[in-house]
């Protein structure tokens, strides 16, 4: 895999850190009241994200995914990654696929619904699509890429010595 494996590995590090900052301060209105989170005005004033203000209830339904299973995933993700756990794959593929599904699903309707903070709100959430991607494909890959060794007489055949 080598320094490709290792950039990917980065990226992915500070996304799931990314993913333990930001969660807890998406937690919903009945856990803290929003009018007492301080990042909960900053980012509706900045930028008018209708899903956070008007709180559909799929996309709270979405919060509660994220406080209660990609949190503990992350944490998982980092200490697989940075201790090279064998089972980092597997909680990697997981991460990547529930981040590719809940930003889907938000992008989605963020695009049909004609608001005028849409465009801006599709490039805030769009990023996390190739996030999920990245995390998909580093699940998919082995933690360790050691290449066989290859026989010159072609696989499976080993050459015997002579005495």
């Amino acid at each position: 895999m080598g320094n490709l494996g290792k950039v990917v590995d980065g990226l992915l590090l500070l996304a799931f850190v990314g993913i333990l900052v930001i969660v807890p301060l998406d937690i919903p209105d009945s856990v803290v009241p929003y009018d007492r989170n301080p990042f909960y005005k900053f980012y509706t004033a900045v930028s008018q994200d209708y899903l956070v203000l008007e709180r559909p209830p799929f996309f709270m339904a979405l919060m509660m995914l994220e406080l209660f299973y990609l949190f503990p995933l992350a944490v998982l993700n980092i200490y697989g990654l940075l201790a090279g756990k064998p089972w980092f794959n597997s909680t990697c593929l997981i991460f990547g696929s529930s981040i590719i599904a809940s930003t889907t699903a938000m992008v989605g309707d963020i695009l049909g619904s004609g608001k005028p903070s849409a465009a801006f709100m599709a490039r805030l959430y769009s990023p996390f699509i190739p996030l999920g991607v990245l995390a998909v494909v580093r699940g998919l890959v082995p933690l360790s890429c050691k290449a066989a060794p290859i026989n010159a007489n072609g696989p499976g055949l080993a050459l015997k010595k002579k005495a």
